[in-house]
C-alpha cells in the first residue's frame, strides 16, 4: 500500500470526572463514537478489520474488544487494547497506519477511551502478607528517585527552562478563550446529553491568581483536569479511500521516542523533530499544530523547543480548556488536526508527552 488515509474522525465531549459521563463505562463512551464514525464515512461494519483502543487506567480485560462488540461490529473483529499512557491515543493511529501500509488491513478504527470516573481501584500486593497498598500513580521507571509526580515534574521543567507562573497562566487563559471561540461541534458525537466540552469557561488572570498551587508555579488553573472521553479516527487504504467520497487527510509519518524520565514534558520535542525530518519539513511549513496541554509549561516547552510558530498551535484551545482523559487525549489531538486540515489545507503535527519520559508526534496532510 502506498498511503494510509483518515477519512473520518469523531470524539465525545470531554467531561471532568464525576460529571455527565460518571456512570458510563469505557465501551459506553467508545461505541457511539465508533458507530457515528462509520456512518460519517459511509463504511459498513463488516468492512472493519481491526479496532485499536488506547486505555491507560488499567481497566483490565480487553476494552477494545468490548467496545467493538458494543458498537455492533462483526464478532470477527478482535480488538487490540494498547497502553502507552497519554501517548496511547496517538500511537493507536500510528499502529493503524502500519497495518494499512503492510497490507494486513484495509480499514482500521484507531483511538482511545478513558473513564477517570469509573477507573478501577489499584493496590500493590506483597508476598509477606501485608495489607494491599492503594496507589494513584503507577510506577513509570525502576528508580524511585527518577519517577516523579507529574505536577512536580512539570514544576521542575518550569524551573529548568525559566517558564514563570505568569507565562503558564497566560497560556491557560488563551487556551480557554480559543476553545470558546473555536469550531468544535463538528467533531463531537452527543453522548449522555453532552454535546460540548464541559470544562471550557471564561478564564481570567484574576481567577488564575486565586487558583490553588499544586507544585511551585503549577496550579489548578494551568494544568488539565482529570476527565472522561473517547475519540477515534477511521484509517483506510488507498483503494478504500478512492472508492469513497469522504474528505480525507494523509497520515504521512509518526514518531514515538523515549527521553529522560525526570522531565517527561519535554519528550515530544525530539519526536516532533524526528517526524518532521522524516517528512522533509521544517516547523514553518506547518499550517497547524495540536500540542497536548496536560500542563501549560509542557505545551510551552514543546512549542518553543521544537520551534513551532505559536500562532498555529491549538487554534481551538487544548486540554487546559477541556480536560485530560489520558488514553483518549492523543486521539483527540488527531481528531482536531483532521478537521483543521480540512479547513486550512497544508500539513500539521500532533504531539503529546507521557509519564516515564515518552513523546509521540504525528504528521498529517491534506491532499
Amino acid at each position: 500500500m502506498s498511503a494510509a488515509w483518515i477519512i473520518a474522525a469523531r470524539r465525545t465531549a470531554v467531561v471532568p470526572r464525576g460529571g455527565a459521563f460518571a456512570a458510563l463505562d469505557i465501551h459506553d463512551l467508545a461505541a457511539p463514537v465508533i458507530r457515528d464514525l462509520l456512518a460519517q464515512a459511509g463504511v459498513a461494519p463488516d468492512e472493519v478489520g481491526e479496532v485499536i483502543l488506547a486505555n491507560a487506567l488499567g481497566a483490565g480485560g480487553n476494552p477494545a474488544r468490548v467496545a467493538a462488540l458494543a458498537s455492533g461490529l462483526p464478532e470477527t473483529v478482535g480488538g487490540l487494547t494498547i497502553d502507552r499512557q497519554c501517548c496511547g491515543g496517538l500511537d493507536a493511529v500510528m499502529l493503524a497506519q502500519a497495518m494499512i501500509l503492510s497490507g494486513q488491513q484495509e480499514v482500521v478504527i484507531a483511538g482511545g477511551a478513558e473513564s477517570y470516573s469509573r477507573r478501577p481501584l489499584r493496590s500493590r500486593t506483597f508476598a509477606d502478607g501485608r495489607d494491599p497498598e492503594p496507589y494513584e500513580q503507577a510506577q513509570f521507571t525502576p528508580w524511585p528517585d527518577r519517577d516523579p509526580d507529574m505536577a512536580e515534574a512539570a514544576e521542575a521543567l518550569a524551573q529548568k527552562l525559566g517558564i514563570t507562573r505568569q507565562t503558564q497562566d497566560d497560556w491557560a487563559v488563551a487556551s480557554h478563550q480559543a476553545a470558546l471561540e473555536g469550531v468544535q461541534s463538528d467533531q463531537i458525537v452527543p453522548v449522555a446529553g453532552q454535546e460540548a466540552d464541559a470544562f471550557t469557561r471564561k478564564l481570567t488572570p484574576r481567577l488564575c491568581a486565586r487558583a490553588p498551587v499544586i507544585a511551585g508555579s503549577v496550579t489548578a488553573a494551568n494544568m488539565a483536569v482529570a476527565a472522561d472521553g473517547a475519540a477515534f479516527v477511521l484509517v483506510v487504504s488507498d483503494r478504500v479511500a478512492r472508492r469513497l467520497s469522504a474528505p480525507k487527510v494523509r497520515i504521512e509519518a509518526g514518531a514515538s521516542l523515549g527521553g529522560t524520565p525526570d522531565l517527561p514534558g519535554i519528550a515530544p520535542v525530539d519526536a516532533i523533530k524526528a517526524v518532521l525530518a522524516r517528512t522533509g519539513r521544517i516547523p514553518n511549513d506547518l499550517s497547524i499544530a495540536e500540542i497536548m496541554e496536560a500542563f501549560a509549561v509542557q505545551a510551552i516547552a514543546c512549542q518553543e523547543g521544537a520551534g513551532v510558530p505559536r500562532e498555529i498551535v491549538n487554534p481551538n484551545g487544548g486540554a487546559l480548556a477541556r480536560g485530560h482523559p489520558i488514553g483518549a487525549s492523543g486521539a483527540i489531538l488527531a481528531v482536531g488536526l483532521y478537521y483543521e486540515l480540512l479547513r486550512r489545507g497544508g500539513a500539521g503535527v500532533a504531539a503529546i508527552a507521557a509519564a516515564g519520559g515518552l513523546g509521540s508526534a504525528l504528521v498529517l496532510s491534506a491532499p
